[in-house]
Order: structure tokens, then sequence, then C-alpha cells
């Protein structure tokens, strides 16, 4: 009788061990893990960055090199981050995104310094660094045919 009441004992004790174990891994699983990827440059480093003066080796020695360069043109250079959050076997959330566009002219000065951020699922400006507006990469045929929407047969047909 004696060994059956340590027995009871042991296996109370095993089972106790267990469940707080058990408890300390359901509560650790539920902890948020974040990860970040891409670079986006700081302010501190984007201040170096002077519209109108600045040159693309210049960002590329004080902010460094683009996780994305623009494909039409090449003119411009994109860094770009992101924030994810994880919670226990749910799949990643992105919670925060930063975008920097750097934008240079045809003699690779800076022409524009955009920063954009992620707010209910809407790209908004940030901050923005503009010396020239102008319509880069749009040739004459696609302003042509961006118009022809806004002809009507009515218009042809007025009388004078």
């Amino acid at each position: 009788m004696v060994v059956a009441r340590v027995g009871l004992r042991k296996l109370g004790y095993k089972v106790r061990v267990a469940l707080i174990g058990l408890a300390i891994a359901a509560v650790s699983a539920c902890t948020p893990i974040y990860q970040n990827h891409g670079y986006v440059p700081r302010d501190e480093d984007l201040k170096k960055v002077v519209v109108g003066e600045s040159t693309r080796a210049d960002v590329g020695l004080d902010v460094g090199r683009p996780s994305a360069m623009g494909v039409l043109t090449g003119s411009g250079w994109y860094y770009v981050g992101s924030r994810f959050r994880q919670v226990g076997v749910r799949a990643p959330r992105e919670i925060d995104r930063q975008v920097v566009a750097i934008t240079f002219n045809d003699k690779d000065v800076v022409e524009n310094v955009e920063r954009f951020g992620l707010e209910k699922g809407e790209l908004v400006v940030i901050s923005r660094r503009v010396t020239d507006s102008n319509i880069k990469g749009v040739s004459f045929l696609r302003q042509l045919l961006g118009n022809l929407g806004n002809v009507s047969a009515a218009d042809f047909l007025k009388k004078n």
C-alpha cells in the first residue's frame, strides 16, 4: 500500500510538470514573431541627397544601392522595406511597408525624392521633394490613344 501511494505521488508530479510544460508551450506559441524584409534608407541618410545637385553616384554612396530600378526609362531607384507579423501557425501578415523612390533626369541628377507608406491597404505619399513636374516615360502615341475615350461622335457632328 505504501508503494501504491508513492507511485501516485510520482505520477501526479509528472502530470503537473507535463501540464506546466504544455501551458508554457501554448503561451509561447502565441507570441508574435516579427520579420523585416528589404531596405529603406533612414531620413538622416535621405537628407544627404540634395534634389537638383546630387548625382546617381552620390546617392549610391550616401544611401546605398536600391532593391529595384525603373524599367521604362531606367531613371528611378526604389527602396522597398516591409515588416511582417506572424502569430502561432497563422500565415505572416504585412503590417508596414515603406517605399522610397528617387528619380533622376537625363544627366543622372536627382530630380525627385518621395517616401510612400501603406495605410489601410492604400499607398500614401508620406514626403515628397520635387524640382520639376513633367510627363516622362509617356510617349506621343500613348498620349494620343489615351484621349480616345474623351472624344465622342457628337464632337465631330457639331454645326457651326
